[in-house]
């Protein structure tokens, strides 16, 4: 029980948490030039790495980079983790401080996760979180860097789904966006899942789950999907929820991740039953023969 107060006081009650703003003279990399620098600066230079690697090995052959990826992955997990605990003992550390006025005006716990109230600051402890999620995103482009040098491959989709990530969680952050706390919940989940994976996986353990990392994310962006239809209906029938222009946007780009990925996935699908009806076929020819032989 002690251990869970300390805990809970670190990761919700703390000053530094409790007295967070999102401003320019108390957070880093909180303006408009920083995120298109930084944006557009690991696009320019995720293109530069994968050309020059290939000017200077003509073969597709990997590039051992050690346990590098694994102590990235693990990292991410802990990180994903600690954010996934973090706002979710804030978030209920907000439930219980504003209750009485959530009753006022009848509005669910669930609603808010949903729907924050029109004029809503980004301060307190979810907006805290907000920001560190908004951080790790940085850490989460390593993931390009390792993929270009290991397999030689550098895919739109990558490049698109990583920038949008900090774009939008940059967003949630400058317009007070509603459905991020419950956004930041979901994705910190299946992320601290993702790379624990990933690391299982990278120190050599055996892998028995075929394209465990897509499902995960089909069942992500399902999660969004839902949660977006609610704060939709929400917006209309309870007389607006904040920063919804930006939400307007984020939906957009979300739309655009699903259909990426959607594509994708059909795609990968297509080859994987392409490669199982070149094997049956073979075993049948294969069977043929023998029989003739027989």
């Amino acid at each position: 029980m002690i251990q869970f107060q300390t805990l809970r006081y670190y990761l919700s009650e703390h000053p530094s948490i409790v007295g967070f703003r999102w401003t320019h003279s108390q957070s880093w990399g909180n303006t408009w030039i920083f995120l298109i620098i930084s944006i557009a600066a690991y696009i320019i230079l995720s293109i530069f790495l994968h050309l020059l690697l290939l000017l200077l090995f003509r073969h597709r052959r990997p590039l051992p980079l050690g346990p590098i990826p694994a102590v990235h992955s693990i990292s991410m997990a802990l990180i994903s983790f600690t954010i996934f605990a973090g706002i979710l003992l804030s978030a209920a550390s907000e439930i219980r401080d504003t209750r009485w006025f959530w009753r006022r005006y009848k509005t669910t716990p669930f609603q808010w996760l949903l729907c924050f109230p029109l004029g809503t600051r980004p301060s307190g402890r979810v907006f805290f979180w907000s920001y560190i999620f908004y951080l790790s995103r940085f850490l989460h482009t390593f993931r390009t860097f390792f993929t270009v040098i290991q397999r030689r491959k550098l895919s739109f989709f990558q490049l698109f789904n990583h920038s949008i990530l900090i774009f939008m969680s940059f967003l949630w952050l400058e317009f007070s966006q509603s459905f991020q706390v419950l956004a930041i919940i979901l994705t910190t989940f299946i992320y601290s899942v993702v790379y624990g994976y990933r690391f299982w996986t990278g120190i050599g353990l055996p892998s028995k789950c075929f394209h465990f990392v897509n499902h995960c994310q089909i069942v992500l962006l399902g999660c969004n999907v839902v949660c977006h239809v609610g704060v939709l209906l929400l917006h209309f029938l309870r007389g607006g929820c904040n920063g919804i222009g930006a939400w307007v946007l984020n939906s957009v780009l979300n739309g655009a991740i699903l259909f990426l990925f959607l594509n994708f996935y059909v795609k990968l699908h297509l080859e994987k039953r392409k490669i199982v009806g070149a094997v049956e076929e073979a075993g049948t020819t294969l069977g043929s023969v023998k029989d003739k032989d027989i």
